[in-house]
């Protein structure tokens, strides 16, 4: 039976024409699914439904979700965190296809010159030991701009970050994002302008996966990505959905810190945008 499935130009390159012909016919797609965005029910044959193909370094797993919810799109992913996809998926689903490893797997993705990592929420990395270079840590809560909560992330580099073939040791991570076209922040109570082009905060299953820039060959890859799918709490979530966006601060190391609580953490940003060291942008919201 044919299925109401979007399948994008990025999936159907990956899979094959031949695959993607027979999921849009019926042949591999279920008709009945849990959505890997939201979690909820889906049902293929009664409403759109979009292909979200998770790609590891040698596996690729394609999955589910309502359209509504995010569009048909490829997820790069560290080969740890697809067979964490696939455990939920299979527990959601009672299975998911497998299709054989793309010509070039995605891992995880360089962010400007940093190694991709995950902190817990709330947390901080350990500072690297010489030589080595900075991992980006993650602090998820919500900041207020005005009377508005907005989802917020706080990246922060365990280390200095520099242009590739820049070994001076020189702090260039601000600036590489001004290059982007972040902005700097002079007052947290303002949220940057309008959504940032080509970026994007990527949430399935509940949980925050990557922050994706645009590619130089188009579509999109991980700027950040979760080692581990990043827990958020339920308001963090809602205040994402109810705007569609989420904003991102990006600081030094050593500016921000491990903040326990989100008025320490706003207080923390107020510093940081007094010293002239907080960046920001507005990024759309990829899945719930």
């Amino acid at each position: 039976m044919p299925r109401m499935l979007a399948v994008s130009d990025e999936v159907r390159a990956e899979i094959g024409d031949d695959e993607a012909d027979r999921l849009l016919a019926g042949a591999h797609a279920p008709e009945t699914y849990d959505c890997t965005s939201c979690r909820a029910p889906g049902d293929s044959s009664q409403e759109a439904t979009s292909t979200v193909l998770f790609v590891g370094d040698e596996t690729a797993v394609l999955a589910f979700a309502h359209a509504r919810c995010i569009p048909s799109q490829v997820v790069p992913v560290s080969e740890a965190q697809l067979r964490g996809a696939v455990e939920s998926i299979n527990q959601a689903q009672g299975g998911a296809p497998a299709v054989g490893a793309p010509g070039s797997g995605g891992g995880a993705g360089g962010g400007v010159g940093a190694a991709a990592e995950t902190a817990p929420e709330a947390e901080r990395p350990a500072p690297p030991a010489a030589g080595q270079p900075a991992v980006l840590g993650i602090t998820c809560g919500l900041v207020m701009c005005g009377d508005t909560a907005h989802a917020a992330l706080v990246v922060e580099p365990t280390g200095p970050v520099g242009r590739p073939g820049n070994t001076s040791g020189e702090d260039e991570f601000l600036s590489l994002l001004t290059d982007h076209h972040f902005q700097q922040v002079t007052d947290v109570d303002r949220a940057p302008d309008s959504p940032l082009p080509g970026w994007s905060v990527l949430m399935a299953m509940g949980k925050l996966h990557a922050i994706l820039q645009p590619s130089a060959t188009g579509g999109s890859s991980a700027w950040w990505q979760a080692h581990q799918p990043l827990q958020v709490t339920d308001a963090w979530r809602q205040a994402a959905n109810a705007q569609a966006t989420v904003t991102m601060y990006a600081v030094p190391a050593g500016t921000v810190g491990r903040q326990p609580r989100e008025d320490l953490l706003r207080q923390a940003l107020d510093r940081a945008a007094a010293k002239g060291l907080l960046v920001g942008a507005i990024l759309p919201l990829a899945g719930t």
